[in-house]
């Protein structure tokens, strides 16, 4: 099973990497820039499709609710599950992404031990899907 990261931040992207590592998850990661890179990637040249993305809210180009928005409205990608992974504790985001249908809000952690907790929470999520 694929996975797309929608990450702008090289640190972030490379923590994920490391707590995929920590948390023994061969799966295949894909990585993007920013919403309109994540939409053509999609589009044009991830095979399988991936059945998860996990989601940055402040990026340039195309933002994550932005990103949200063009992937519900997309017959052939709609139904991907997406976790939102970000900085923001904002109630305005929480809300429209959830009216967006994410699976999940999680707010990056401080610290590099709880990020591998986090990681952990969506391996099992992901696990259940691949059932």
């Amino acid at each position: 099973m694929n996975i797309l990261l929608v990450e702008d931040d090289e640190v972030d992207v490379m923590n994920v990497k490391r707590a995929f590592s920590k948390n023994n998850i061969k799966n295949e990661l894909f990585v993007a820039g920013n919403g309109v890179e994540a939409l053509d990637m999609l589009r044009t040249s991830i095979v399988p499709l991936p059945r998860i993305i996990i989601l940055d809210i402040n990026m340039p180009k195309m933002n994550g609710i932005e990103f949200l928005k063009n992937l519900r409205d997309d017959e052939n990608l709609k139904n991907i599950s997406v976790f939102v992974m970000t900085t923001s504790n904002e109630d305005s985001d929480k809300i429209n992404a959830y009216n967006l249908n994410v699976a999940g809000y999680i707010l990056k952690p401080l610290s590099f031990e709880k990020f591998i907790t986090s990681v952990a929470t969506l391996k099992n999520f992901w696990s259940l899907c691949e059932m």
